[in-house]
């Protein structure tokens, strides 16, 4: 899912995502609320019409964004400052829900409680929970039959807790599951072995989602466990530095050796940039800082890893994906030798 934090993925617009074929993006919950406004977004019609966007949103509840900013954390929710203006702001359980709902999205979440890694086992398991109460509350609180409400997996890197809050949550039968808390440095041997113990509990019927996950290597990884749904903000903010992914590995288009270089950014890519730039003007539009270099790379890498995915499930459906896995992995990392 591209992310369009406040409303708009970075740098491209609704039709350019329609190019890639995105079919959901996702939107955050915690700037939204601040900016313009989750009543204001309601009275514009909701956020589809708000975006030019007919396709599936899902809304993150914006629990990652709001511990970020060392908040107090109790039983009720969270306090925090705004990042706007400073003021303090409480974000529960109830009201996080009721933001969504007023946002119109067609997939929500439930407030959870992000921990940082590494961290006390003791602070992991009692925040893991804090995440299942909470949940439970965001049932409660949840009135609108046209959005499907996520519960969310937490637990760190213990797989033993994975299983436990896995199970628990799965309990509660939401209509999808978000598998919360990776992707913030832990070891990529660590971040399989918690994917692997929480989807092990979790049913096979319904989407698992990690949440935070955009490299294609971790895409791929949890693919293989059983995973279905990704969001991140890597592709937009790697486009942004020069940096772009390719299925040979990525490059960098500021170097030097692009400056005469006419060919596409990725010969295996159909996307708008690769069949009408070459790598050196690229190259050019990126130094000489125009803003047309960051909506041309960010399309090939939003078109890349849409294509990944695509190519993903086309594996899955013929039953060869295991050697689609081992293929793409030795192909990258001959690329990026």
């Amino acid at each position: 899912m591209p992310v369009g934090t406040r409303a708009a993925v970075k740098a491209v617009d609704s039709d350019d995502l329609k190019q890639i074929d995105a079919g959901i993006i996702l939107a955050n919950t915690y700037h939204l609320m601040l900016r313009p406004g989750s009543g204001a977004i309601e009275q514009l019609g909701g956020l589809h019409q708000f975006m030019n966007w007919d396709r599936p949103i899902l809304t993150d509840s914006g629990g990652f964004q709001v511990f970020s900013l060392d908040p107090l954390i109790e039983e009720d929710g969270v306090s925090f400052q705004s990042t706007v203006d400073g003021d303090p702001i409480q974000l529960s359980p109830e009201s996080a829900v009721k933001i969504q709902e007023e946002l119109g999205a067609d997939i929500i979440m439930v407030l959870d409680v992000c921990v940082g890694l590494p961290a006390p086992p003791e602070v992991v398991k009692a925040e893991m929970e804090r995440t299942l109460r909470w949940a439970e509350r965001c049932v409660a609180a949840h009135e609108r039959t046209d959005q499907g409400l996520f519960g969310i997996v937490q637990g760190g890197v213990d797989p033993g807790l994975r299983v436990l809050s896995a199970r628990e949550t799965a309990q509660m039968d939401f209509p999808g599951f978000g598998i919360g808390g990776l992707s913030v440095g832990e070891s990529r041997s660590d971040r399989n072995l918690a994917v692997e113990a929480a989807v092990s509990e979790l049913p096979s019927g319904r989407p698992r989602y990690v949440m935070g996950l955009g490299d294609p290597e971790g895409l791929l990884d949890a693919v293989a466990r059983g995973v279905d749904m990704f969001d991140c903000v890597l592709p937009t903010r790697h486009a942004r530095h020069g940096k772009v992914m390719t299925a040979s590995g990525d490059l960098n288009i500021r170097n030097q050796e692009y400056e005469l270089d006419t060919a596409p950014l990725d010969e295996a890519c159909g996307c708008l940039t690769c069949t009408s730039y070459s790598r050196a003007y690229l190259r050019h539009l990126f130094r000489m800082k125009e803003i047309s270099a960051m909506r041309l790379l960010s399309i090939h890498n939003l078109a890349y890893l849409t294509k990944l995915m695509h190519d993903a499930r086309i594996a899955i459906s013929e039953g060869r994906f295991a050697s689609f896995h081992d293929s793409f992995t030795e192909t990258r990392q001959l690329g990026s030798a």
